[in-house]
């Protein structure tokens, strides 16, 4: 140690750099030019960490466009400190290409640089790429006095007392890394099984079945998978299209045209979920005109009423009126702004009304029906969750040409910007995001929608899953799926609502979803370890913290003076570490708050008369 104040930042990955990138742009203000060690600590390397680092297939790719990716504060974020603007992924990748940004990449990475377009989807690594590119300029833009400190390893705990410094634990070093102040950006988390993923692993076990608990797939080993059996998979998620990628083209298959060519080495995959369907692909097209005014009923007057109310907030009842409410604003503003011909009210008197009418009333929807002739153009959000709701066939074979239908359709709505309502209603999710971020613990309700409609795969993996579906190497399910373990004949057995009566028998079973951020399941010694030295959990296991700074609350409420906490694990969880431009970036409003309230507090600690542990 120097004798200057130390930081220790937990997680190496986009949230770690977003921290740095802002104590970079804070220190002036508030730090002047005093010394400040900062250990950034992960097994990982700094820029990507676990999820985005480079060492993964070059067929995974992000499920976002180039041109929707920036690691960097614009305008349109509400921040105390200063905007420091720089390039979003696709701006960076022209820069490389025409020598302004220089990088350390392997040849892969580099090719697909020189042949990446504004509206492609990179690859993982080429994000890795640009990550480990914004972790570079973060550090060069630090002032003199603050310097990083690099340590590969995983952070085991943190201890010492609330008035003093703070001991780090990592793998591997004998003593510790003392701090004045500890920041976790940890990102997603590993998790012990709950009590139904330990039942059909013992029964796996006991039948010599395969059973894959929820896992990052990317980390997952598929080699027990055999080609040209039947495994079940249950998720419909992003984890599903990695599943699916790796165990076709992973495999040696192709598509050629529309039309999947097997390798003869993919198993079959019976896939469903609770909805029974893929994520809604994401939108083809760029924006347009006017953007829709957000936040319009979902605002910080309307968030600060709701925390000044008495007792415990309940999401269906307190905020998904609220939610529902701004979503339909932005997609009505749009229709109305963009495609006034599809309308029967004036602007303005429609906004007058729908603003008067209470969420899910009769009044709402005749307002809408007289306004809106097509039903097409109305929005729909129950039906939007829950597309196989009533919906039954007498067959799976019937099934797959229905779900082939609704997929095709959404990519043909997702990519037709005579819709471009539903773009409009993603900005809606994005500025509702925002919000709830000051809100705490909303459950997993309000993640899994606005994944499921805003977060879903690029429309090229869609137009795959079809190919696949075709070729037989994919079936569908439907919605509600239950798995059982079939003792008497040692198999797992999948049913779905949709299917009434219909059974699939596999020896396979692979959940296809991450791991819920859970204190209570976490196989993270380091947070178990707050958990048990006083950290406040919610009740479905969040790390509870301050949403102004991100400082870890204890059971009393009171936050940590020395400890802060930001990302998916905890009640200020944002959309991600990354955004697209000029959409708010909750994360980055964090970031700036974390980073100027570690900063004045380290100023303060630097006074000659500082106290030492």
């Amino acid at each position: 140690m120097t004798g200057a104040p130390a930081l220790v930042v937990i997680g190496a990955g986009p949230r770690g750099t977003g921290v740095i990138e802002r104590i970079a742009a804070n220190a002036a203000e508030l730090y002047g030019g005093r010394p400040l060690d900062i250990h950034l600590v992960d097994p990982y390397p700094p820029g990507g960490g676990r999820i985005w680092r480079k060492d993964q297939s070059p067929l995974l790719w992000m499920n976002s466009m180039a041109e929707d990716v920036t690691m960097f504060t614009d305008d349109t974020v509400q921040l105390d400190g200063p905007v420091r603007p720089g390039p979003a992924l696709h701006t960076w990748a022209a820069d490389v290409r025409d020598g302004r940004a220089v990088i350390s990449a392997g040849p892969g990475v580099l090719e697909e640089i020189h042949g990446l377009g504004d509206q492609d989807f990179p690859s993982r690594r080429l994000q890795s790429a640009y990550l480990r590119w914004v972790y570079e300029q973060a550090l060069a833009a630090l002032p003199s006095g603050i310097t990083v400190h690099e340590h590969t390893g995983r952070a085991l705990s943190v201890q010492g007392p609330r008035g003093g410094r703070q001991r780090v634990r990592i793998q591997g070093r004998a003593e510790p890394l003392v701090a004045d102040l500890v920041v976790l950006t940890v990102g997603h988390l590993d998790a012990e099984p709950d009590a139904e993923q330990q039942e059909l692993a013992a029964f796996a076990a006991r039948h010599g079945l395969v059973h894959l608990p929820p896992d990052f797939t990317a980390d997952t080993d598929l080699t027990a998978l055999p080609a040209g059996e039947p495994v079940l998979v249950r998720g419909f998620g992003l984890a599903f299209i990695d599943l699916m990628v790796l165990l076709t083209e992973g495999r040696g298959g192709r598509h050629e045209n529309g039309t999947y060519v097997p390798s003869g080495r993919e198993p079959v995959l019976y896939v469903g979920s609770r909805r029974g369907v893929p994520y809604h692909s994401k939108i083809g097209y760029t924006w347009q005109g006017e953007r829709p005014p957000l936040p319009h009923h979902f605002g910080p007057g309307v968030v600060e009423e709701i925390l000044n109310r008495p007792g415990p907030v309940d999401f269906r009842r307190d905020l998904w009126p609220l939610v529902a409410k701004e979503l339909g604003h932005a997609h009505y503003h749009r229709l109305f702004t963009a495609h006034p011909e599809r309308t029967a009210m004036h602007p303005a008197d429609f906004e007058e009304k729908y603003a008067a009418a209470d969420t899910g009333s009769p009044e709402l929807a005749a307002l809408v029906a007289s306004a809106v002739p097509d039903p097409a153009d109305r929005l729909d959000l129950d039906a939007l969750d829950h597309p196989l709701d009533g919906v039954r066939h007498d067959s799976y074979d019937s099934l797959q040409d229905g779900l082939r239908a609704y997929i095709t359709a959404d990519l043909e709505r997702r990519h037709d910007p005579r819709h471009s309502p539903d773009l409009a209603v993603f900005l809606g999710l994005l500025s509702v995001y925002g919000q709830l971020t000051r809100l705490g613990d909303t459950g997993q309700r309000w993640h899994g929608f606005f994944s499921y409609l805003a977060s879903g795969p690029p429309g090229p993996r869609l137009r795959q899953l079809l190919a696949l579906s075709r070729a037989g190497v994919v079936r569908f399910l439907g919605a509600g799926m239950t798995v059982e373990a079939d003792e008497e004949n040692g198999v797992f057995r999948a049913r779905s609502a949709t299917v009434p009566g219909a059974r699939t028998d596999a020896r396979a079973l692979v959940e296809a979803r991450l791991p819920d951020p859970s204190l209570r399941t976490t196989r993270s010694p380091l947070l178990r370890g707050l958990y048990e030295d006083g950290a406040a959990g919610t009740d479905t296991g969040l790390l509870s913290v301050d949403p102004a700074d991100g400082r870890i609350l204890d059971r009393d409420g009171r936050p940590h003076p020395r400890r802060f906490a930001l990302g998916p694990y905890t009640t200020a969880r944002a959309s991600g570490a990354f955004t697209r431009p000029r959409t708010g970036g909750p994360a980055f409003r964090q970031n700036d708050a974390t980073a100027r309230t570690v900063l004045a507090f380290l100023r303060d600690l630097s006074c000659p008369d500082r106290l030492t542990a």
